[in-house]
């Protein structure tokens, strides 16, 4: 069997996840880069031609609009295109954004890439208005263009048949670029002197001349530093000199003029446009959707019926799976009577484990909700339209919002995410408010507290949780903006992909990819802090299992003081925050513990009925949003930011305002006569 490495190389939003996905199927994973934070898609793909056996090693590279080198997602991709391990770069274009896109892949035939190009989403393209003929381009780019729908596998197999012939029949890219005479004599002048430096030749040495001449900062630096550096500024800057007194413009804008020039002449080769820029089906939507009176309140119907829907559909399956795991209590009781082997199994392994995984309906639901929201398109949106809210109200930008939105998955994700934001004070102060969001590992506790004592608003209940923790994380970020981070942020810029149908393929894979983190989870910490637990509660040798002469009873009621002014100072809520600390879903798991789950989590409700009144549960719920980030996110802020400041702070931040805010909800409460 042949092998066959690839890296997907493409702006964001051109349908690279999609195209990626129809070929791995399950058959991936995610790592990280090797000493880099940024996560990669790793997939395989099996492929038989001919009685010849391929398989293909998949990387999808981060998506970048440039190679300029100045971010790691950016650099990433070079390092990678420029690996002379890899053997096809797949520059995934999206048709109907044709011109935009081949600026990225002009800096890919820059880099000499050994390339196959993908003309992606025609059919919107020719709906649109676009006549493209990718015979023509491929010719005047002496690389393979086929056109593909990455949603259905159109052109697919074609597709894979060029990447062999590719891989088999390397071809430097950059022969067929035209940036004039006078350019490229120049630039020629700075590759002869790179070429003398065996320390600059681990990439292309006309790819380095473009980037002196661009002043790329890390580019500029990494010469000075080699063997030859001085020699090749001074040739650099004779040069710079030179084209600014022929052009009357930086060497920057040479460039891109170039490149644009490049790519307007193959445009009028081998693009027909449309001869009037007519309304898409995505401008008549995103009137309405992106309104500036309606964006918002739109943006809250949407999460509002995402609860709704979930719950109405989750709950159902929730109580059978409940039901099993009594059930399963029960025989445990009946086949080994009262024993330590059985309070092991029933409250140690099932009580908690399976106390967890009966919500695995409610999460798996809302990870699909949410995959379709993403697929859609729609969720880009949802940063678009809090862009002004945040940048009056806060002095942050609209992007600052998309790592809040990946905290409702998992909050890791969302402080990852910050490093898109080109301020480092924005970056930090974003960092810093997502532990706010309801992640995923809060949902549990949430569907637990809301079936025993808001069974009839449920939805409701936990839409407002989302709702504060947002609340909360943009007055948070908005102090912080007045104080330690003062001042406006960047202008905020973004690409809006346009509307698409998500193929069911997709939408059930990012299902998956989030569901099974929380699976592992379950068959990990959790599993492991539930057995802790069940231990705790039943040492001292002798005593009452989950009584409060436990040593669990003991740790909570020493703790439960601090919490009587939030309305649950009774000992079992203060321990089971205290375990949640290590993951959020362990705050369920230690409940169903104490409670037991052979009564069909009959048990549960009604101890929680007995401890809780409704304002104390909410008073709960709020502090469990709001407190110390799991060990998780802790540990990627401290990466993120090289420090341990922060990660401090932010558990010192978290902790607070989760004390502060449950207060204020109780005793506010309280006042008002709702206790």
């Amino acid at each position: 069997m042949k092998t066959i490495k690839i890296g997907f190389a493409g702006n964001p939003n051109v349908g690279k996840s999609t195209l990626f996905n129809y070929l791995t199927g399950m058959h991936q994973h995610v790592g990280n880069w090797p000493g880099k934070t940024v996560e990669k898609m790793e997939g395989t793909y099996k492929f038989q031609k001919n009685n010849e056996k391929y398989e293909f090693n998949i990387v999808d590279l981060p998506g970048n609009y440039n190679l300029s080198a100045k971010t790691i997602e950016e650099q990433v991709s070079i390092d990678f295109i420029v690996d002379k391990e890899n053997d096809v770069i797949l520059n995934i274009i999206d048709a109907a954004n044709i011109e935009r896109n081949m600026y990225l892949t002009v800096q890919l035939m820059e880099l000499k890439a050994n390339m196959v190009i993908a003309l992606n989403m025609n059919k919107l393209a020719e709906k649109e208005g676009y006549n493209i003929n990718e015979k023509k381009i491929s010719e005047l780019l002496g690389i393979p263009v086929i056109k593909i729908e990455a949603s259905n596998g159109q052109g697919v197999n074609q597709l894979v048949e060029e990447i062999i012939k590719a891989k088999e029949n390397p071809k430097d890219s950059s022969e067929k670029l035209v940036y004039g005479y006078e350019l490229k004599e120049h630039l020629e002048e700075i590759s002869k002197e790179i070429t003398k430096d065996p320390e600059l030749l681990d990439v292309p040495d006309y790819w380095t001349s473009i980037k002196l001449l661009e002043n790329d900062e890390i580019i500029t630096q990494k010469v000075k530093n080699s063997r030859d550096g001085i020699q090749i500024i001074k040739k650099t800057e004779k040069v710079k000199k030179h084209l600014q007194e022929v052009f009357n413009e930086d060497t920057e804008e040479i460039l891109a003029n170039a490149r644009y020039g490049f790519i307007d002449g193959l445009m009028k080769e081998a693009v027909v446009k449309p001869k009037i820029d007519k309304e898409t089906t995505t401008d008549k939507i995103d009137k309405i959707v992106t309104n500036r009176i309606l964006g918002i309140p739109i943006f809250l119907i949407i999460m509002y019926l995402t609860f709704q829907v979930t719950f109405a559909i989750g709950t159902p399956i929730q109580d059978l799976i409940d039901t099993g795991f009594g059930m399963l209590g029960n025989l445990i009781l009946g086949v080994l009577g009262e024993s330590f082997l059985s309070s092991f199994l029933v409250d140690g392994i099932i009580g908690g484990v399976g106390g967890v995984l009966t919500f695995l309906p409610i999460i798996f639901l809302l990870f699909f909700v949410l995959s379709i929201l993403e697929d859609s398109g729609y969720l880009a949106r949802a940063a678009f339209v809090m862009d002004k809210v945040m940048h009056k109200l806060v002095g942050l930008h609209g992007k600052s919002f998309i790592p809040m939105v990946l905290g409702f998955g998992c909050c890791v994700p969302g402080v990852m995410a910050t490093r898109t934001l080109d301020s480092n004070q924005d970056r930090l102060t974003t960092m810093l408010v997502v532990p706010f969001m309801s992640c995923s590992a809060r949902l549990p506790v949430y569907a637990l507290f809301t079936a025993a004592l808001f069974t009839a608003y449920q939805g409701e209940i936990i839409f407002s949780l989302y709702l504060l923790g947002i609340i909360v994380a943009i007055i948070v970020a908005l102090i912080f903006k007045k104080t330690l981070f003062k001042g406006l942020s960047t202008p905020f810029v973004m690409e809006l992909p346009t509307y698409k149908v998500p193929t069911l393929k997709g939408v059930l894979i990012h299902t998956w990819e989030r569901g099974a983190v929380f699976l592992k989870k379950a068959g990990t910490i959790i599993l492991a802090l539930s057995i802790l637990v069940w231990v705790l509660s039943s040492l001292p040798v002798g005593v009452s299992y989950g009584s409060e002469f436990s040593l669990t009873g003991q740790i909570g009621s020493f703790i439960a003081p601090i919490f009587s002014p939030l309305g649950w100072g009774q000992w079992q809520p203060s321990v089971a925050i205290l375990f949640g600390v290590l993951a959020k879903e362990v705050v369920v798991s230690t409940f169903s513990s104490l409670f037991g789950v052979a009564e069909a989590g009959a048990g549960i409700t009604l101890a929680l009925q007995g401890m809780f009144t409704p304002l104390a549960a909410y008073s709960f719920l709020a502090f469990v949003l709001l407190y110390m980030p799991c060990f998780a996110t802790v540990a990627t802020i401290k990466r993120e930011t090289n420090s341990w400041k922060w990660p401090i702070v932010s558990m010192v931040l978290c902790c607070s305002v989760a004390y502060i805010v449950s207060f204020i909800i109780y005793q506010g409460g309280m006042l008002l006569g709702l206790g």
